[in-house]
């Protein structure tokens, strides 16, 4: 009977690997591919010649790219846009789910309620889009990162975490005279690093890929974020000064542009992909750890 049942055992971590090699390699390859092309003579990447490995290496796309003033803008305006848009969600979280978290809090299960049914039901985009403009925030940074200031979702994930967090430490700092701001950035905060980092990486990758709140709240193309340039490059194909061209510019235009747009996609997912190795650790301990207690 043991023997079976480390048989068992056997073929099911086989295949469970197997099933998630598989799985990796499926989201794997569309980046590899797109990296291969970004660094190839765009004509090979229109003709299909390129499958993993790139053709004919070189860095042109890249320089088009940097010397494109609308993508740097667009880059400047999304790093602001990620570094004070998660900065105003953690603020707002943390001030939320804290007292949430705080037995001593009358009312937190009714104010819980209250917000979860924000989960299920909004106004809808025009209504909020009436509102953010009555409130005068049109095409100004306050329309991108204050409608979506809190997450609900991500509020009880931490307040979760902070219910975690042993009642005899604020027992104990209430003795030594410490309130409840100064128990919070002193001893709560510290102790929440790995819940810090699930959040800021939870926030931050919704603002660096967000384009639907610049599409719809922003008219001046100063402002516009890199993901909104991208979509434009990728739906639009700028003829511009190219009508009067021989059949021969037009398609070497067309191939530039096809090559761009992987060079591009490269250079605005990067960042994010350098950065989630470093919070990987926190947020497979912060995940775990938020999800312990209901």
């Amino acid at each position: 009977m043991l023997k079976r049942e480390s048989v068992r055992d056997k073929v099911f971590v086989v295949v469970n690997y197997t099933l998630l090699a598989i799985i990796a390699c499926l989201m794997i390859y569309p980046l590899i591919y797109v990296l291969s092309a970004s660094f190839s003579n765009p004509a090979r990447t229109v003709l299909g010649d390129i499958w993993l490995f790139p053709k004919e290496l070189t860095l042109d796309l890249y320089v088009k790219v940097f010397q494109n003033e609308k993508i740097l803008i667009g880059y400047r305006n999304t790093i602001i846009y990620t570094v004070f848009g998660t900065f105003i969600n953690l603020l707002f979280s943390v001030m939320i789910a804290y007292p949430l978290s705080r037995k001593d809090f009358y009312g937190r299960n009714m104010i819980t309620v209250f917000i979860m049914i924000t989960m299920f039901f909004s106004g809808g985009m025009i209504p909020t889009y009436l509102l953010v403009k009555d409130l005068g925030m049109l095409d100004t940074i306050w329309a991108i990162v204050l409608p979506g200031a809190v997450s609900v979702y991500n509020v009880i994930i931490m307040r979760t975490f902070f219910q975690s967090i042993p009642n005899e430490l604020h027992e104990a700092a209430s003795i030594d005279g410490c309130g409840n701001i100064s128990f919070l950035l002193k001893i709560v905060m510290p102790l929440s690093m790995p819940i810090i980092a699930v959040m800021t990486l939870f926030y931050g990758v919704g603002h660096w890929n967000a384009y639907f709140d610049s599409l719809i709240y922003l008219n001046d193309e100063s402002k516009f974020p890199l993901q909104l340039y991208l979509r434009q490059m990728l739906i639009q194909e700028d003829m511009s000064g190219m009508s009067s061209a021989s059949d021969n510019a037009i398609s070497e235009h067309l191939m530039q542009i096809e090559g761009l747009k992987y060079a591009v996609v490269i250079v605005a997912s990067l960042p994010m992909l350098v950065l989630y190795p470093f919070l990987q650790k926190y947020f497979v301990k912060g995940v775990m750890i938020g999800s312990i207690k209901g």
